[in-house]
């Protein structure tokens, strides 16, 4: 047989694509080993892994011309996953294979020159890709086997090397796959690593993040040095909702994708908790990067937090990147041959200090900064980023009294219960209170004639945005939510008005 068809997929964007691998062998140099269907550099280094693992794992390699047709031509080809579909598709061209031995498997991989295999990006959205195309078996290298193992439908074999393949190939019915039971993963999380617990003081902002977790709303944190910000925002995460499965799926593709999920990881259990650097390039924030872009940090943080420390120091440009991701719940990313577009719903938590120097307004310390120099400082921050920002919160440096206080804390558990009990109740509307359209804010936002006037008078008095306007009153429905109340009253839109506080008191 000169001609063998193997199938696997291809990474685009956080899916992948079904791909047919077509090996043809005919009289020629033995050196002749030619691949088409646009593969990137490490497609086409591929030939000396093969070559090496083929005679390594003692199959041999054919003394004939090879040629390699990775379909559709269309669709670019990245990375060392296609090794072995294309090392199986030489075997079957050399009748090592029965010839319809792969009409019912996928496979991806990396060979070593020894035979053996090494991980690949992208296993989960692979084994989606398979299920959707109706292939009923995933070959996938060991360590990618608890990825793709949580799809239903597929069954997804862990090989080690070659000759594992081949076995599995030519007696099916003796291996077991590794997601026999066919039951969905069970998302039971943690107890937090950070506690609410250790925090002492700062009553108020540990209640503005507790709102923030309990409707998804984004938030800032504006205090001196050493006041505890980070130690706050690190805690977020602990007292966030557990993801639900399609949660936990969408942002384990991402992750997936991207490479960041260890050799033993399934689901994602927690949501995702990313804290960049101020120095992080535009496509490291965004996604990006050389060849077929890559998720970025505010895709890593889907369905999670994305906390951004020193948030002035970050260049006001990628700064200003943000705007789309916190408004649409995605991030576009367009190139001159194709269109990606990667899910970056999350919860943006920046932290900054009042004042170049961060000791603005502190009675205890001295602030040499120039008011030009505070407006430029916090200037670096654009108004309409701002307006995306539901809950601004001042952070001052805790007292002596309550740093030596003994009095217990509330514990992240007990706070996460109250978030978990509001987050179902807005669920049955079928989004966080922080994602309500115009529409379901004139919905479920409605007010009485007293809560039209304290919203009308804050309007009026602070300048505020229609923008700051809907998310008052989003804020508003999230404490409502959590006193267990139907309606919003006077003292819900009080408590989120004081939230925005930081519009009046800096950006002036």
């Amino acid at each position: 047989m000169a001609l063998f068809k193997t199938k696997t997929a291809a990474i685009y964007g956080v899916d992948a694509l079904l791909i047919d691998v077509e090996v043809d062998m005919y009289l020629g140099d033995p050196q002749d080993f030619i691949t088409v269907g646009l593969p990137d550099t490490a497609v086409r280094e591929s030939r000396e892994r093969i070559r090496s693992s083929l005679i390594n794992s003692g199959y041999g390699y054919p003394r004939k011309a090879v040629t390699i047709n990775l379909a559709p031509a269309n669709i670019r080809k990245e990375g060392a996953g296609f090794d072995l579909p294309i090392a199986l598709g030489i075997m079957g061209a050399m009748g090592a294979i029965p010839a319809d031995a792969m009409r019912d498997f996928l496979a991806v991989g990396e060979l070593s020159l020894d035979g053996n295999l090494r991980p690949v990006r992208g296993a989960l959205p692979v084994a989606v890709c398979a299920k959707a195309s109706g292939i009923r078996n995933l070959v996938v290298p060991r360590d990618n086997a608890a990825e793709a193992g949580v799809v239903e439908g597929v069954n997804v074999y862990a090989v080690t090397n070659l000759s594992d393949v081949v076995q599995l190939i030519e007696k099916p019915q003796c291996a077991k796959p590794v997601n026999g039971n066919g039951a969905a993963p069970a998302l039971e999380p943690r107890a937090p690593l950070f506690d609410f617990r250790d925090v002492k003081g700062q009553e108020t902002a540990k209640r503005a993040l507790e709102i923030a977790a309990a409707g998804g709303h984004n938030l800032l944190m504006v205090g001196p040095p050493g006041s505890g910000k980070t130690m706050l925002a690190k805690r977020l995460a602990g007292i966030l909702p557990p993801l639900a499965f399609d949660e936990a799926l969408e942002a384990t593709k991402v992750h997936s994708v991207a490479g960041a999920l260890g050799s033993q990881s399934g689901l994602l259990g927690e949501r995702p908790f990313r804290a960049p650097h101020h120095s992080v390039s535009h496509a490291g924030l965004v996604g990006g990067g050389v060849g077929m872009p890559r998720p970025g940090e505010v895709s890593l943080a889907h369905h999670g937090v994305l906390f951004l420390d020193e948030f002035p120091e970050f260049p006001r440009n990628i700064l200003e990147l943000l705007r789309q991701p916190l408004e649409d719940g995605q991030i576009n990313i367009a190139r001159s041959n194709l269109s990606l577009t990667f899910p970056s719903a999350f919860m943006l938590v920046a932290a900054m200090n009042p004042c170049p120097c961060g000791y603005f307004g502190e009675p205890s310390r001295d602030c040499p900064c120039t008011p030009a120099m505070i407006q430029r400082y916090v200037g670096r921050i654009s108004g309409p980023l701002l307006d995306r920002i539901d809950i601004h919160v001042e952070v001052p440096q805790v007292k002596y009294r309550e740093l030596r206080s003994e009095a217990p804390s509330e514990s992240s558990l007990e706070i996460r219960e109250r978030v978990h009990r509001c987050r179902c109740v807005q669920m049955q509307r079928g989004y966080p209170n922080a994602r309500l359209s115009s529409k379901m804010v004139r919905e479920f936002c409605r007010l009485d004639e007293a809560g039209e006037r304290t919203i009308e008078a804050a309007v009026q008095k602070m300048g505020l945005s229609a923008r700051a306007h809907d998310r008052i009153l989003k804020v508003s429905r999230t404490i409502a939510d959590l006193e267990g109340e139907r309606a919003i009253g006077v003292r819900h839109l009080a408590e989120a008005v004081q939230y925005r506080s930081l519009d009046r008191t800096y950006w002036v």
